[in-house]
């Protein structure tokens, strides 16, 4: 979106924002600008090397958080995304199973080696990185054959080599309780240590259970990357995330009708600490609602945060890439 008087007029009204009074200070458009390099903002398509003359557009998009383990050909919904500009996906692990997968498809999807986004070659193919995690459902079941899988992938030419980039997805999930809530509390804290002892990025599943969430976070010590993913708390929670040092990852749901207070937070997000997500095949923003979602929708969700906070599209998109390169170190 260019700029114009109805967003100036929307960056002077946020100048009173929470955010503000939290002491951070949102850059200028013509700072957030700067920020970025030209070859990440201006990417245009461009001809393969030795090609007839087709064009293949640089890759721009993080998706930050889906699940390819559950596509029926995970290739070729890599290859559609890589289509789209999605240039790297996320593939978030929920339990030994799914997180052994996610890195199988991460060593078999993705390039040799990866590269920053200025430096992603015309053509490439995307890059996958992958997660290990026991979500809060599935906290009774114990963590034993997860922290063996984290053995595994440490061990065999560690966890570059493995593409691990974060512990997660883990958290408490206080609205279903599939798991009771003693064995959520301590899976969750056992995960957060996990994260720390590593180093890796803590990736954060949350629903109705925030003060308990910051409580146990408080109590293992955060971990420098913490990314809340599809965030859907409200002013307060957020101001908490942000406080403790945490990127708020967004997803479709800041397309839904019904999601104005979480489009508010979007708005007050600082860019330095903001993800965009498919939660992929889950989630699937306006206007494919009610059909799977998959990585390549990352652009509609992105496009959407974008007109909320008055940018054009490829500088969310650089600035979320970048974000990501910090949360998840993948940045080469």
């Amino acid at each position: 979106m260019g700029e114009s008087n109805e967003g100036n007029a929307r960056g002077d009204r946020r100048e009173g924002s929470w955010l503000r009074r939290l002491g951070g200070r949102r850059p200028s458009p013509a700072e957030q600008e700067s920020s970025v390099s030209e070859s990440a903002v201006k990417a245009e398509p461009r001809r393969l090397p030795g090609s007839s003359g087709h064009s293949v557009p640089t890759p721009i998009w993080t998706d930050s958080h889906c699940h390819l383990q559950d596509e029926p050909d995970a290739a070729a919904t890599v290859a559609r995304a890589r289509a789209a500009r999605v240039g790297r996906m996320v593939c978030v692990g929920t339990d030994e199973a799914s997180s052994r997968r996610a890195i199988v498809l991460a060593k078999e999807l993705s390039p040799a080696q990866p590269g920053t986004q200025a430096e992603v070659p015309i053509g490439r193919p995307a890059e996958v990185f992958a997660t290990i995690g026991l979500h809060p459902h599935d906290a009774k079941t114990g963590l034993e054959s997860l922290q063996a899988l984290i053995g595994e992938a440490s061990a065999q030419g560690g966890f570059a080599h493995s593409r691990v980039v974060a512990i997660g997805e883990c958290g408490l999930d206080f609205h279903y309780d599939n798991s009771p809530r003693k064995a959520q509390r301590e899976i969750f804290a056992a995960q957060v240590a996990l994260a720390n002892q590593h180093n890796l990025a803590l990736v954060i599943h949350t629903r109705e259970a925030w003060d308990e969430t910051f409580s146990i976070l408080e109590q293992e010590g955060v971990p420098s990357r913490t990314i809340f993913h599809c965030f859907t708390g409200g002013e307060q929670e957020a101001k908490q995330c942000l406080r403790v040092g945490g990127f708020l990852s967004f997803s479709g749901i800041v397309t839904f009708a019904s999601a104005e207070e979480l489009r508010q937070v979007v708005v007050h997000c600082p860019l330095e600490s903001l993800l965009v997500e498919t939660d992929s095949p889950f989630l699937t923003p306006v206007p494919h609602r009610g059909r799977p979602n998959n990585p390549s929708n990352v652009v509609l969700v992105g496009s959407a945060i974008a007109q909320l906070k008055g940018l054009e599209t490829e500088i969310l998109a650089a600035v979320s890439w970048m974000n990501a390169d910090k949360a998840f170190a993948i940045g080469g």
